[in-house]
C-alpha cells in the first residue's frame, strides 16, 4: 500500500511539473534574419518557429519588438542613430511575421498580396457603383445631352442614327397622310394621270409611301434634286415643310454637339498626364517625406498645374461615431514651391511628414496593419483648347515603397541641344537607407540625443568678474633729521 501511494504522489507529481511547463509562456518568436522586406507584391508568413532568429541581429534603437512579437519603436536616447538599409522594401511590399495569426490567415509561402479595396483606380476613374436611385431614368433623361456625352460611343452613335431615321420616317408617314387625304393617291390622279384629268396634287412626283420617304429626306436636309415639290395647293403641306426643316436643323445641332463634345472632352488628354506606379517615403532635408512623381507626355503643356493629394481612412470621432471614409488633405509641395507647378517636365511631389501631417505618428511595420488610400488629383488648363481638365490616381499601401528614392530623368542633350526626359526611368527608384520608425519617434530620438548630449557636456559654472586695473602706489614720505631739521623726502 505503502509502494503504491508513493507511486501514486510520484505521478502526480509529475504531471503537475509538466503542466506548469505548459503554463509558462513560451518566448515568442522573432522576426527571421534578412527577412524584414522581401519582393514587391509579396507578403510571406511561417507557421513553424524555424524561422525566428536571435535578438542580436537587430541593433537599431529605431526597432523593437513588442509583447505581441510586432515590430515596434523604442527610443533609446543615450543610443547613437543608426540607418537600417531598407533593400528592396516597401510599406505594401515587406514582409513582417505574425506567427500567432499565422493559422487564421490563408497566406502562404510566396503567395500573392490581396488587392486592397480602392475608390480611385490607377486609370483615374472612380471606383464607385450608386443604387436604389429614385426616379433614375427620368433624372437622366431630363439632362439627355450630358447623358449622351457620357455614354459609351455604341449608344451614343446607336442614338445619332436613330434620331436622322426616325425623323425621316415619321415625317413622311405624315406627307402619306396628307397626299391620301387630299386624294393624290387614287389611281387617276398619280403623276402620269395628273395633266390629263387637270389634277393639282400638294405634291409633285408622289406615287407611295417611298415617294414620301424620299421627298421627306430631301426637305429635311434641304437636298432640292428638283423632281419633287410642293404646291400651293394644300396649306398643311406648306406648314409642315416649313416645320421639318426647323427641326431637321435643331436634330443636327443637337446631335453635332454631342459627337463634338465626346470627341474633344479633357477627359482623353488625361490619357498623356502620367502618374507613377508607386509612392515612395525616404529622408529628405532630415524628415520623412512621402513622394510620387507627376509627368505630362504632350508638347502643349498643362497651364495653371496644380497637385492635390487627400488620404482616405477610417476615423472615430470623440463621440464614438466611427467614419470610415474620412478624407485628409495632404500638404504638397515641389522643389520648395507650392503646389502650383510650372509643368515643363516630370515633378516629384513631396508630402513632408512633420507634426501637422497625418503619418507623424506612423512607422513602416504600423502601415502594413493599416488600410488607407491616398488620391492625387492633378488640375490644369488644356493650352491648346483652353477646356480644364482633370487627372486622377491613387496609392494602397501595397504601392508606397518605404526606403526607396526616385531615379533622376531629366538630362542635357547635347546632340539636339536641349533637355531630355528618359520616360524609361519614370518608375524607376532606388533604395535607400531609411529609417523604419515614424516621424514623431525620430523627432524624440533627436530631441533626446540633444539633450543628452548637453547634460554631459554641461560644466560647473564659475563667475569670474574682471579684475581692476592695479593702480600705482603712491611712496609713503620718509623724515629724516639733519642737524635737529626735519627734512622730509618722497
Amino acid at each position: 500500500m505503502e509502494a503504491s501511494s508513493s507511486n501514486r504522489n510520484t505521478y502526480e507529481m509529475e504531471i503537475r511539473k509538466e503542466d506548469e511547463v505548459q503554463k509558462e509562456p513560451k518566448p515568442k518568436p522573432l522576426l527571421a534574419s534578412g527577412k524584414i522586406f522581401y519582393k514587391p507584391g509579396v507578403i510571406e508568413e511561417e507557421t513553424d518557429e524555424t524561422s525566428v532568429f536571435d535578438s542580436s541581429v537587430v541593433e537599431s534603437p529605431m526597432l523593437g519588438f513588442s509583447a505581441s512579437g510586432l515590430l515596434r519603436h523604442s527610443i533609446h536616447p543615450v543610443s547613437s542613430l543608426h540607418r537600417i538599409p531598407t533593400y528592396s522594401s516597401s510599406i505594401g511590399q515587406s514582409t513582417i511575421y505574425r506567427v500567432d495569426s499565422c493559422r487564421n490567415r490563408s497566406h502562404r509561402h510566396g503567395a500573392s498580396r490581396r488587392t486592397r479595396r480602392r475608390a480611385i483606380l490607377k486609370n483615374g476613374e472612380c471606383n464607385i457603383v450608386k443604387s436604389r436611385i429614385q426616379q433614375r431614368r427620368l433624372r437622366f433623361l431630363q439632362d439627355m445631352f450630358t447623358t449622351l456625352v457620357d455614354a459609351q460611343w455604341r449608344w451614343t452613335l446607336l442614338v445619332f442614327t436613330l434620331s436622322f431615321i426616325l425623323s425621316w420616317l415619321g415625317f413622311a408617314l405624315i406627307w402619306w397622310l396628307i397626299a391620301f387625304t387630299h386624294g393624290d393617291l387614287e389611281p387617276d390622279h398619280l403623276p402620269p394621270m395628273q395633266e390629263s384629268s387637270n389634277w393639282k396634287p400638294c405634291v409633285f412626283n408622289i406615287y407611295d409611301f417611298t415617294s414620301c420617304f424620299l421627298f421627306s429626306i430631301e426637305t429635311q436636309h434641304t437636298i432640292g434634286y428638283g423632281s419633287r415639290t410642293t404646291t400651293e395647293e394644300c396649306p398643311e403641306a406648306i406648314f409642315i415643310m416649313c416645320l421639318q426643316s426647323i427641326v431637321g436643323v435643331m436634330i443636327q445641332a443637337f446631335m453635332v454637339g454631342i459627337v463634338f463634345a465626346k470627341m474633344t472632352r479633357p477627359k482623353h488628354r488625361t490619357q498623356t498626364l502620367l502618374f507613377s506606379k508607386h509612392a515612395v517615403i525616404c529622408q529628405r532635408d532630415g524628415e520623412l517625406s512621402l513622394m510620387f512623381r507627376v509627368g505630362d507626355l504632350r508638347k502643349s503643356h498643362i497651364i495653371g498645374a496644380s497637385v492635390r493629394a487627400q488620404l482616405i481612412r477610417s476615423r472615430t470621432t470623440k463621440e464614438g461615431e466611427v467614419l470610415s471614409h474620412y478624407q485628409t488633405e495632404l500638404e504638397l509641395n515641389a522643389d520648395g514651391c507650392d503646389s502650383n507647378l510650372f509643368f515643363i517636365w516630370p515633378i516629384t511631389m513631396v508630402h513632408k511628414i512633420n507634426a501637422s501631417s497625418p503619418f507623424y505618428g506612423v512607422s513602416a511595420a504600423d502601415v502594413l496593419q493599416e488600410r488607407f488610400e491616398i488620391v492625387v488629383v492633378l488640375e490644369g488648363t488644356i493650352e491648346s483648347t483652353g477646356q480644364t481638365t482633370q487627372a486622377r490616381s491613387s496609392y494602397t499601401t501595397s504601392e508606397i515603397m518605404w526606403g526607396h528614392r526616385f531615379v533622376p530623368l531629366v538630362t542635357y542633350n547635347r546632340e539636339r541641344q536641349g533637355y531630355e526626359v528618359d520616360y524609361s526611368k519614370f518608375d524607376e527608384t532606388t533604395q535607400v537607407d531609411t529609417p523604419l520608425c515614424s516621424a514623431k519617434e525620430l523627432d524624440e530620438f533627436y530631441g533626446s540625443q540633444a539633450d543628452h548630449r548637453s547634460i554631459e557636456s554641461a560644466e560647473p559654472m564659475v563667475l569670474k568678474l574682471p579684475e581692476r586695473p592695479k593702480e600705482p602706489k603712491t611712496p609713503e614720505p620718509k623724515a629724516v633729521q639733519k642737524n635737529g631739521d626735519f627734512t622730509v623726502t618722497l
